[in-house]
């Protein structure tokens, strides 16, 4: 997560705006009440759980953003009609990956000689609940990291989710940190994600 957004979500707490750490219920209630912020937020809670599903698919940046921007469209347009919103993550997760599934079959129809066997495999079977619960377990930590203190979500973002991993000394620079400095602060931050884990049940 960069910098800046950490700043962005460090503000919105202070000043009592919608935030990506706010409960479902409570976006989903802000949203319904027309507040063009909560929309903001409940999109930035869970745009990295949008895309990650067709990626799992096999869908490149143009594909991925193409479903990403279909499902912003079904979940603005069937918001106002879901009935269960405690089960909203789990409701997202199936629209994306039902969306992803189709996106996957018609690549398939387009191109069928060129798809391996493995990939035939999955196309012809739906979303299950193996693919639900590895999204969920990822979004459990997506939240628990937002919860943060931002200094902590940058330096875990940059140790564990950059590619390639950045070493301490360019974590140091980025961070206005001694790079002695690095070990000790990293193990403090994932202690605290240890225990929001924990809370989690994770």
């Amino acid at each position: 997560m960069p910098r800046n957004e950490s700043r962005k979500s460090r503000v919105s707490r202070h000043l009592g705006a919608p935030d990506r750490t706010w409960s479902d219920k409570r976006l989903i209630r802000g949203c319904l009440n027309g507040d063009d912020r909560a929309w903001s937020a409940l999109i930035e809670k869970y745009k990295n759980l949008i895309y990650s599903i067709p990626v799992k698919y096999g869908a490149g940046p143009e594909d991925a953003a193409d479903i990403f921007q279909s499902v912003c469209l079904e979940l603005f347009n069937e918001l106002p009609r879901l009935r269960k919103q405690e089960a909203f993550r789990s409701w997202l997760i199936t629209v994306t990956a039902h969306q992803s599934f189709q996106w996957k079959r018609r690549t398939r129809r387009r191109a069928e000689d060129e798809q391996s066997p493995a990939d035939q495999d999955m196309l012809e079977t739906e979303p299950g609940p193996d693919l639900v619960e590895q999204v969920e377990r990822e979004q459990v930590l997506r939240d628990a990291i937002a919860e943060l203190p931002p200094r902590c979500q940058d330096m875990i973002t940059m140790l564990f989710f950059r590619e390639p991993q950045l070493p301490y000394r360019d974590v140091a620079q980025q961070l206005g940190l001694a790079v002695g400095s690095i070990g000790f602060i990293r193990g403090r931050c994932l202690k605290r994600l240890q225990r929001l884990l924990e809370d989690r049940g994770f």
